[in-house]
């Protein structure tokens, strides 16, 4: 098997779902290991091989794509060390550094550090791919085409690594958070619910779409929306005087810091 996955929670199941809707690997050429078994159990009739233990699922495969949480990857890297010589892995692990993978795993193992979010399950997922790697140029390449298969990939620099996955890997979140809230500023006027986040998500991704495929610096597409003394300067006076560019570089910030403590 080319590519199994150490973990098939929320993030392995939304990279998982990708690959397979685009077909870029066949199910039979994928295993997936989990500590809860029902995890696994759903794409079991997708023909996807289920695997009893991470020793067995890192034995059978050429690529081992780490897909667990930051307070269980030590403990599981040391269960499987010895069998992760001469592979190929790929860590989504917030976190996790450079220097801890080569000091967790075999000298002979390569890895690469990815950083997905879980909108790839949608075919619209932002990966990056850390230019610092210990990875041949086809394992790279392999791993590039993973995550190509469901959205956008990108390589990034080490020492801009943890900031620019910030805002990929947590600010889906926010996104969801920013919708919830214009939806239910519709429904206190009366729009009902399901109206409502549909308006406001389709919105977002017109707008989204309208700073990719133009070009444009987003204040000017903002300015253009604005008319003199018009209802949607108000709104945005109003988002400006709540402190809302604040609130944002604000979260960002404490992604950024969590990572940092979570590495020391």
């Amino acid at each position: 098997m080319k590519l199994g996955f150490i973990g098939a929670g929320n993030m392995g199941s939304a990279i998982l779902k990708g690959i397979l809707k685009e077909g870029r690997l066949l199910a039979g050429e994928i295993a997936i290991a989990d500590k809860m078994p029902e995890m696994c159990a759903r794409f079991a009739d997708q023909g996807v091989n289920i695997m009893s233990s991470n020793q067995e699922l890192v034995r059978a495969c050429d690529c081992v794509l780490l897909a667990i949480k930051p307070v269980y990857t030590a403990q599981a890297l040391k269960e499987i060390h010895d069998d992760l010589a001469g592979k190929f892995v790929i860590s989504i692990v917030a976190g996790w550094t450079y220097d801890m993978l080569e000091a967790a795993l075999p000298q002979s193992a390569r890895f690469v550090r990815v950083m997905p979010n879980t909108p790839l399950a949608v075919g619209e997922g932002m990966s990056l791919l850390c230019s610092h790697c210990k990875c041949t140029e086809s394992e790279f390449a392999f791993a590039k085409s993973i995550f190509a298969a469901a959205g956008k990939v990108a390589q990034v620099e080490e020492h801009v690594f943890v900031a620019a996955t910030s805002i990929n890997g947590c600010g889906p979140a926010f996104v969801y958070q920013f919708i919830e809230a214009l939806a239910d500023g519709a429904v206190r006027y009366g729009v009902p619910r399901a109206m409502a986040y549909e308006l406001a998500a389709q919105t977002l991704i017109g707008a989204s779409k309208m700073v990719l495929e133009s070009g444009e610096h987003p204040g000017k597409l903002k300015d253009a929306v604005c008319s003199p003394g018009g209802t949607t300067i108000e709104g945005v006076y109003a988002l400006e005087k709540g402190g809302m560019r604040a609130a944002v570089m604000d979260a960002l910030a404490a992604t950024i810091e969590k990572t940092y403590k979570l590495v020391k």
